[in-house]
């Protein structure tokens, strides 16, 4: 839309041609069907020539991009995230431009609230700061309708859904926030391993204002009663912290609940972190878990251990809340204790130490928490030849630092727009992914 003076001297409100174009989908996208967002985004792509789109969603295992079926959509096998200009994409959240024998094939972050859901990938013959401009703006258009449209279809599950899954990890699923937050000050990423049978293992975050809550949880057992258990906890987790109480509270209103409606041997540990994104002041309970760890310069630099507290469920005194204070681009490491005592039969367990090792190869500079968490899951299950007999969660919290809330704050334009103003794309050849891992 083009602002400025109108012939009768008042402000031009004509419609421009990207306006008629994104409007157009805007107008119609409340009453879209699930299963016409994808058709409807095609249209749009065709009319500003593009060929072969696909929307990419990220499997539940995070290892694969899906393409989405309908009508106007190019089909295929998954794409895998590793070695791919579609995975370079979303592992970096930049646009990436793969040139082809008919032209350039684009890939655009699907970014919604700081997360991303996958990727939208359409072929031009030519590209432009125009075509640029629109493909951002649209994919930010799809993102959020596809974000809106899940709650009320199974289409983009069932995309998403690599094999099968256990009724626990249903429950665990439904349950979780999205598992990728990206802001100006704080960034976090988590994920949960087996992720088709994970059943005691969750998380959930909130940014309030300058604070950022989060809770890690392990319920006791396997298969549905550990779900229901962390059901339970993570809904009195969130019930207490909408209520503003300190830490301590939520603990004891967490315990309560457990308590009341289980067995006395029946518990849950957790963690409980409290994150002042405009100081930097962490203040965490840990009750029952590995102890987080604090991540300083790319290296692990110490334990965050803190009095003992009894996990929930098990009618534990008030518990004292530990404080630290972060330093800009600190990372903090919670993790439950399936990420390390695993074991091969007759083996020692992997252990704590060799954590550490592979936190120091994979946490770089040039890496966002979303890419290192992932890789350091999957790096990890490898590590123990694939066995995975207990859920094995991470969650990887970035202070970013005290600057401004919005989206000027420069640690989003360093990730997400160039020095001139415009977004900042990478070009690769098909079969080369500078940067990828």
């Amino acid at each position: 839309m083009t602002v400025g003076p109108h012939e009768d001297g008042g402000p031009d409100r004509s419609e421009s041609f990207g306006e008629v174009l994104l409007g157009g989908f805007l107008d119609h996208a409340h009453a879209l069907p699930p299963d016409r967002v994808g058709p409807a985004l095609s249209d749009v792509l065709t009319r500003i020539g593009g060929r072969d789109p696909q929307i990419l969603l990220q499997d539940y295992g995070q290892r694969s991009l899906v393409p989405l079926a309908g009508d106007g959509l190019a089909d295929g096998d998954p794409v895998p995230i590793d070695g791919s200009a579609a995975g370079h994409c979303f592992l970096t959240s930049r646009p990436v431009e793969v040139p082809v024998v008919e032209g350039v094939r684009v890939h655009v972050p699907l970014l919604d609230g700081g997360d991303q859901a996958g990727v939208l990938a359409v072929t031009l013959d030519v590209v432009d700061d125009d075509a640029r401009r629109l493909l951002r703006r649209l994919s930010a258009l799809a993102a959020d309708t596809i974000r809106t449209k899940n709650g009320y279809t199974d289409l983009f599950f069932r995309t998403r859904r690599g094999e099968a899954m256990s009724v626990a990890a249903e429950i665990q699923w439904s349950l979780l926030p999205p598992l990728a937050m990206t802001m100006p000050r704080v960034a976090v990423a988590g994920v949960l391993e087996p992720a088709y049978d994970v059943a005691g293992d969750s998380f959930d975050y909130a940014l309030n204002g300058d604070v950022l809550h989060l809770a890690m949880i392990d319920a006791m057992g396997h298969g549905l009663d550990a779900a229901t258990m962390a059901t339970v906890a993570i809904g009195a987790y969130r019930h207490a912290r909408r209520t503003s109480v300190e830490l301590s509270e939520i603990y004891l209103f967490m315990d309560r609940a457990v308590a009341e409606q289980f067995a006395p041997d029946h518990f849950v540990t957790a963690q409980m972190l409290r994150l002042d994104t405009g100081t930097g002041r962490l203040q965490w309970v840990n009750a029952g878990h590995p102890a987080p760890m604090l991540i300083r310069h790319h290296r692990v630099v110490r334990r965050l251990d803190s009095p003992t507290t009894l996990p929930v469920g098990f009618g534990g005194d008030q518990p004292q809340v530990s404080e630290v204070a972060l330093e800009p681009g600190d990372r903090i490491l919670c993790f439950t204790d399936g990420l390390i005592e695993e074991h091969e039969s007759g083996q020692e367990e992997f252990g704590e130490g060799r954590l550490i090792d592979w936190v120091h190869r994979l946490d770089r500079a040039d890496r966002n928490v979303r890419a290192v968490a992932r890789d350091l899951s999957h790096t990890l299950r490898r590590a123990r030849g694939g066995v995975t007999t207990d859920d094995a969660t991470l969650v990887l919290i970035e202070w970013r630092g005290r600057g401004r809330r919005g989206p000027g704050a420069s640690g989003f334009a360093a990730e997400y727009v160039g020095s001139t103003g415009s977004t900042s794309y990478t070009r690769c050849h098909a079969d080369v992914v500078p940067g990828a891992h």
